[in-house]
């Protein structure tokens, strides 16, 4: 971890993307991290390509799942759901961000989001970032707690 005041954190960001659109905003909250002055420096790591092994050697860590069909996990954070398991995430900040499709599947809004926060929660993390639900519509979803979503959620439909 990068002592408080030098140089910029590092923050590596676990993404799965099947048809790009999370790869896509990844690639973008990359961009935004370290646009002057850089505040972090992102290791972009796809989750099909990567383990997750070395999540704890990064000073935050961002995880981007899309929700698939009704609340379902995308395929490659499906694959390698298992490993969460064997790590050891003690206190390492992480936040969260999905892509859901608020209109096609209000019921099951965001649901894998709620999926990941509660592995890396039951692994010790500690989750940041949790985003209002005002202005979003939709009937249900599992990654709401006491009125806010576990992450931010994306609907680019």
């Amino acid at each position: 971890m990068a002592e408080a005041g030098v140089g910029p954190l590092s923050v590596g960001l676990y993404y799965g993307s099947t048809d790009g659109n999370t790869r896509r905003a990844a690639t973008l909250i990359k961009s935004l991290c370290e646009s002057p002055p850089p505040w972090a420096s992102v290791e972009l790591l796809d989750v099909a390509d990567f383990y997750l092994e070395d999540m704890a050697e990064f000073d935050l860590v961002l995880l981007g799942a899309p929700t698939w069909n009704t609340g379902q996990m995308q395929r490659d954070w499906q694959s390698v759901f298992d490993e969460f398991d064997t790590l050891d995430l003690d206190g390492l900040p992480v936040a969260l961000f999905g892509l859901a499709d608020q209109e096609g599947y209000p019921d099951t809004f965001g649901d894998a989001l709620a999926f990941l926060a509660d592995k890396v929660e039951e692994r010790g993390a500690r989750l940041i970032g949790r985003w209002p639900a005002a202005g979003y519509d939709f009937r249900q979803s599992w990654a709401l707690r006491d009125g806010l979503f576990v992450g931010l959620l994306l609907d680019e439909h």
